[in-house]
């Protein structure tokens, strides 16, 4: 199909090639397309209407492709041939209508959970609505239906519409993540142990493959609960949704963690190198995870201590 003459949008465009290995960074820099509510035009070049948020957005992860050996670029084009801006928008519009339509399905399951998990499923499913809706550029009708679906949830388990997560934080759950812990999800165990669950359990469990039981809650894990939301680590996600954001030592930690963990030097933390040493330390004296946690723990109270005594 011809694009219109009469095309006037702009479109950001990503293109890159990956190196073949490692697997786990092909696999992430999807997961990071998917999370920007990316459009593949082909297998290697994907398209977000133009803004400067979408610019810089894929300025990130251009960077990131060719720190690790890929190649990558960012340019700003119109349609000419080949598909038409209403092609284009009614695909950003059909991959939205999917994940909207996600959000009612666990909604209506959720109807018949408990209490304590349903309401868990009530702020979870009210933050993916609100992340699509970032990215539901062209206003896909089923927005209306995820809002409604999620909102009778909330009725249903007694929680006023203006409640936040942060008011119902879970008490004694279980908490899974992938094995052989290192920098997010260590400061994000510690996070969850101190400020949101003091009787928080941990069990580690392979990165894939792994069905949770009701109840658990996933962090740091694909399709988990609480994990990386656009250019957002995993504690910044919970830091984000249990507000504890006005905490000026969790929100210093929680820079030195983005820039380990990312590796985008966003922050620009001078401590990273010296944490991430010590961190390294840890996992090469201690093979279990839980003692990985513990040594961890004492070691984020110490900076937490210091960063508070600061400001």
């Amino acid at each position: 199909m011809i694009a219109s003459s009469e095309s006037k949008r702009e479109w950001a465009l990503l293109i890159h090639s990956l190196p073949p290995k490692p697997d786990y960074f092909r696999v992430k820099i999807r997961r990071r397309l998917h999370q920007l509510g990316a459009v593949a035009l082909k297998n290697s070049v994907y398209a977000l209407p133009a803004s400067d948020q979408a610019t810089e957005d894929f300025e990130w992860l251009s960077q990131e492709i060719r720190r690790d050996g890929g190649e990558a670029m960012v340019i700003q084009a119109r349609l000419v041939s080949g598909v038409s801006d209403a092609d284009l928008e009614s695909t950003f519009k059909g991959l939205r209508a999917v994940e909207y339509a996600a959000v009612i399905d666990a909604a209506r399951e959720a109807l018949s959970m408990e209490p304590g998990p349903a309401a868990v499923m009530v702020a979870r499913l009210k933050r993916r609505v609100n992340e699509i809706a970032e990215r539901d550029t062209f206003g896909a009708e089923e927005r209306s239906a995820a809002e409604s679906a999620v909102d009778e949830l909330s009725r249903q388990v007694g929680l006023t519409s203006g409640e936040l997560a942060s008011e119902r934080r879970p008490e004694g759950a279980t908490w899974i993540t992938r094995h052989s812990v290192f920098v997010d999800r260590m400061a994000s165990a510690w996070l969850i142990r101190r400020f949101i669950d003091r009787k928080a359990r941990f069990k580690f469990v392979p990165p894939e493959g792994y069905q949770p039981l009701p109840g658990e809650l996933r962090f740091d894990m694909f399709d988990g609960e609480y994990g990386h939301v656009g250019d957002r680590c995993t504690f910044e996600t919970l830091v984000d949704w249990f507000g504890l954001g006005g905490d000026v030592g969790i929100q210093q930690i929680g820079e030195v963690v983005h820039d380990l963990d990312l590796h985008d030097e966003k922050f620009g933390r001078p401590e990273a190198s010296g944490v991430l040493a010590l961190l390294q330390g840890i996992t090469a004296r201690y093979a279990s995870d839980a003692e990985r946690i513990e040594h961890g723990r004492r070691l984020f109270d110490q900076l937490y201590s210091a960063f508070s005594r600061q400001q």
